[in-house]
Order: structure tokens, then C-alpha cells, then sequence
């Protein structure tokens, strides 16, 4: 499958400098409010989950289907609905995704912040000719495990994330060469709410590994999920 397909962007302003403090500065702030208020007003929330991922060169695939769940404190779980496929597949490539957004969905050390990344303004665009964007390069500080340099788009509304784009700039494992994602979002009642991702990891071993996830069906929920409802890593992998 290809990488996420992005709407065409055009540019306001021909010749217009962009990168300049005042306005860099100004927008970043509002950005870092905006995700603040989000997270501070964060509710019980669930969407549907559609996961593929697949390994051409062993010709193996597999699908996931699953509830996922995001409680009062913003804890991700996992609940399956069903799959298909390659075990194989989804044991190193889906589960491995899942308990990588697991661990580092509280580490303070990946967020999108002026702490972990040089933010440069490239412009604003327009989009669908209607939604105006500010896009923003970023440049990771560190080479902490999870960091990317790549872009960030931010609604000019609401200051909220509408598009990321990105390459590791550390590799999480010795058997990845480069691993390059695409991540989409929707803003609904103030979040930026994930609508689509899409990676594609270049390994040593078996070649190209493709991984494409599709989110639909956002809502609130209650936050009693049962325990034995929910999925870690360790009890996918096993299933």
C-alpha cells in the first residue's frame, strides 16, 4: 500500500519570509496552549481500529480490527474485534507497534515541544481552499528513541496538529535501516482526534515492512472497561 495520500497544498504569499521569530513564536505558543487545554479537558473516549501490515518479500500479511480506548487520564488499551492473517505479522510488526504507542504514550521526552524539537516556520497553506495551516519543520534536539525530524501542521483555528510527517531520527531496533511514517488528523470538540498513520520500515532482514492504520467511528465511552477486556502486548502476541 502506498504512504497516506495528503491534499495538495498552495502557498499564500509569494516571496513572503516566514521564519521569523515574532510569528514563529506566536504560533508555537498558541500551539502549546491549545494542546494543553485538549489534554487538561480530555474525556473518556473510544474509536474503531483497522490495522494492516505487511512483509512483500515473504508475501505475509495481516489485519487487525479492534476497539481502541483512551481513558480519563489518556491510558491507551486495546480491545480486539478480530483478525486475519499472518501470526507471524502481527506478532512483530502489529503488537511490536502497539506496545511502542504504549510505552511512550506519558514519556514527556517525545512530545512535540520546543524542549524536544527546533521548530522552523516554512509558511502557511491553504487547504481543500477553504482551512488555512501553518506547517512548521522540525528538527529533534536529541536522539532519544521516538523523536523525528520531519513536519508538523497546525490548523491556524484551533493550533492543533492536523498532519505530521516524519523520519526516526533513531532507529528503535539494530535490524531497521530507516523507518518513515505519515500521520493524519481530524479536530472534533477541541482534539486532535487520529484518523490515519501510515509507516513504511526499511529492515535488514526481510526488506520493506508496510504498516497502515485507519481509525473511524470516534465517540466518548465510559471508563470501566473490563481488565479482560483489554489487550497488552504480551497477551496479543500470544493469542
Amino acid at each position: 500500500m502506498a504512504l497516506l495520500t495528503v491534499p495538495t497544498f498552495a502557498a499564500e504569499g509569494d516571496g513572503h519570509s516566514w521564519d521569523t521569530s515574532a510569528a514563529s513564536g506566536e504560533i508555537i505558543g498558541r500551539y502549546l496552549q491549545a494542546t494543553q487545554i485538549s489534554q487538561a479537558e480530555i474525556e473518556p473516549t473510544s474509536m474503531e481500529v483497522e490495522i494492516s501490515a505487511s512483509i512483500p518479500k515473504l508475501q505475509e500479511n495481516a489485519r487487525l480490527h479492534a476497539l481502541r480506548i483512551i481513558s480519563q487520564v489518556g491510558r491507551i488499551s486495546y480491545r480486539v474485534l478480530g483478525f486475519q492473517g499472518s501470526n507471524a505479522v502481527k506478532n512483530q510488526v502489529i503488537a511490536r507497534y502497539l506496545q511502542a504507542e504504549q510505552q511512550g504514550q506519558a514519556d514527556p521526552r517525545l512530545s512535540i515541544t520546543p524542549g524536544n524539537y527546533k521548530f522552523r516556520l516554512k509558511g502557511e497553506r491553504v487547504l481543500d481552499a477553504s482551512k488555512r495551516v501553518y506547517v512548521f519543520e522540525l528538527a529533534p534536539r536529541n536522539r532519544t528513541n521516538g523523536l523525528f525530524k520531519g513536519e508538523i501542521w497546525l490548523d491556524s483555528s484551533t493550533y492543533l496538529p492536523v498532519y505530521e510527517k516524519g523520519r526516526l531520527s533513531k532507529n528503535p531496533s539494530i535490524f531497521f535501516k530507516r523507518v518513515d511514517f505519515e500521520r493524519a488528523f481530524a479536530i472534533q470538540n477541541g482534539q486532535a482526534v487520529p484518523q490515519s498513520m501510515n509507516s513504511v520500515i526499511l529492515t535488514r532482514l526481510v526488506g520493506k515492512v508496510q504498516l497502515d492504520i485507519s481509525y473511524s467511528n470516534y465517540g466518548q465511552t465510559n471508563d470501566s472497561a473490563p481488565a479482560d477486556s483489554t489487550v497488552s502486548f504480551n497477551r496479543l502476541s500470544s493469542r
